[in-house]
């Protein structure tokens, strides 16, 4: 018997549908789960679970109190949420021109210009590792040199005021060209007054003992890594709290320092949570008992996802680490 045209075409869209289910909702997935599970690519497949964090995501090294913990290597800084936070991923869109800071009675009206952030991480990395944190265009006390120039007709004729505007107590240098260096007043905006700003390079070397990475965040504020640099900066006072000698901890950070993709794109890193976790295992004696679990933080080290109180943790995400994409 002959089925009408319109029931064939609705048998025939039928068993499309059927084997289209089979090949491309149960065949096609399952091919890509054994895929997944070809030696060498499980553990990407899997998301490269850490059950102290990821090694996908920075974090914070730190006490309770924010404060490094001398034991363990240091990330780099983060302008992610309130630090390392992957739900408020983000740079501080800062610029090369942000040199003056906002001065205000109230901490929570101030902020800090770029320059004087970085000038700050530089001289508080300095003081942790016992080596100098000058910068150029750094203070000493670890704000951004900057003056406002005043001239007598505007940007041009002799200088008549000279304002140093991130400080206010005594200014970093006592006079330019001759006239007295004032301190800045709160809620004085000088670059309206007519001010010419103008960032002073001072003494420091060109190539400052404190790397780059050190003092600023990535355009994600979750980069988990550090350059070779850094690393080997932190070496001796990693050695100096583990009671190990700095060649044993240089191996270890040679062993966890990754070379360039391909060979010429980006450059070697190394990836924090790596180190320090590898730190662990090669400490004879695991963490003391004035380290990190002392602080508040798991008997490996560790928070119990790798992360301070306030970071991702606070966030509602959980113990187990994360997923590549930053989720469970």
């Amino acid at each position: 018997m002959r089925l009408p045209s319109w029931l064939s075409q609705h048998l025939a869209a039928l068993r499309a549908l059927l084997v289209l289910t089979i090949l491309l909702g149960l065949a096609y997935p399952l091919l890509l789960v054994a895929v997944g599970r070809i030696p060498g690519l499980s553990d990407k497949a899997n998301g490269s679970l850490v059950a102290h964090g990821s090694v996908l995501i920075g974090q914070a090294f730190t006490d309770a109190d924010g404060n490094p913990v001398p034991r363990y290597f240091q990330s780099r800084p983060s302008a992610a949420g309130d630090g390392y936070d992957p739900t408020a991923t983000s740079a501080s869109n800062l610029g090369p021109n942000s040199v003056v800071d906002t001065l205000a009675d109230n901490p929570d009206d101030a902020s800090q210009s770029l320059l004087t952030q970085v000038c700050a991480r530089s001289l508080a990395v300095g003081t942790l590792e016992g080596v100098s944190g000058a910068r150029p265009f750094c203070t000493a006390d670890g704000v951004g040199a900057v003056l406002a120039v005043f001239h007598r007709d505007g940007f041009t004729g002799p200088i008549t005021r000279v304002v140093s505007v991130n400080q206010t107590g005594t200014p970093f240098v006592a006079t330019y060209d001759g006239v007295t260096v004032e301190p800045a007043t709160i809620g004085d905006d000088y670059q309206a007054l007519g001010g010419i700003i103008t960032p002073i390079r001072g003494d420091a070397p060109s190539h400052p003992a404190v790397p780059a990475d050190a003092v600023t965040a990535s355009a994600s504020g979750l980069d988990p890594h550090i350059s070779p640099a850094y690393a080997a900066l932190q070496v001796p006072r990693i050695a100096r709290e583990r009671g190990l000698s700095q060649d044993a901890v240089r191996k270890l950070v040679h062993d966890n320092t990754t070379d360039r993709a391909l060979g010429f794109l980006g450059e070697p890193a190394v990836n924090v949570l790596k180190l320090n976790l590898a730190l662990d295992g090669l400490a004879p004696n695991g963490p003391a008992a004035n380290g990190p679990a002392a602080n508040g933080l798991a008997p490996n080290g560790l928070a119990p996802n790798g992360l301070t109180a306030d970071g991702p943790a606070a966030n509602g995400l959980t113990a187990d680490g994360l997923t590549a994409g930053g989720q469970k």
